[in-house]
């Protein structure tokens, strides 16, 4: 059986904390599994709790604009997961514990996917993977180098849902993330808006 099927059964499985009892579905990741550019987010939400499958609901809309202003599709040059695969109740943010259970399912699908982008959607992705005490508003739009990657963290979709302002900041961290994949995967990457 493939690594990454493995895996997906784990996560399904897993049982490691607390969320595991009030979810209905553990949300593995979805898209290319050999993407060049992977996105993390923070968890599920009530729409992909309830389909198990990552941005399924308005913010994954908001997702799909994005991308698509970009000319990346998700079957094709993107992957997406989260840092907690099962649902916080009431959408709270992760506890630290609940982080601490799913990142090791993390950072073996990083591994298994191996991207060459990382996008952090939001506070708790990057706190999650780079630091606790890292701030989203103080680090977005720049690049970071972790563990042989490069990683743009911007803010996640359902801010921009709540404050369109934030839509401008987030495109021109997207424009970067397109510079880049010209730069290292294909210097003929098209996008209508970049």
């Amino acid at each position: 059986m493939e690594e990454m099927e493995i895996l997906r059964q784990e996560v399904e499985n897993c049982q490691k904390c607390p969320l595991s009892i009030t979810r209905n579905h553990a949300v593995f990741g979805d898209g290319n599994p050999h993407a060049h550019i992977m996105i993390i987010a923070e968890g599920p939400g009530y729409h992909e709790d309830m389909q198990g499958h990552t941005f399924v609901g308005p913010s994954g809309q908001m997702l799909d604009k994005i991308l698509e202003a970009c000319g990346f599709r998700r079957d094709e040059h993107i992957f997406i997961s989260n840092i907690v695969r099962c649902r916080p109740p009431q959408n709270r943010a992760p506890k630290p514990e609940e982080r601490e259970a799913c990142l090791p399912y993390l950072m073996r699908q990083i591994e298994l996917v191996d991207p060459q982008i990382i996008i952090l959607l939001g506070a708790t992705a990057l706190k999650g993977l780079i630091h606790p005490d890292a701030r989203i508003t103080q680090m977005r739009g720049q690049w970071i180098h972790w563990n042989g990657r490069l990683v743009m963290p911007t803010y996640h979709p359902s801010a921009l849902l709540r404050n369109p302002n934030m839509k401008r900041p987030v495109w021109e961290d997207m424009k970067l993330v397109v510079a880049k994949y010209r730069e290292l995967v294909d210097a003929d990457h098209y996008s209508a808006h970049c």
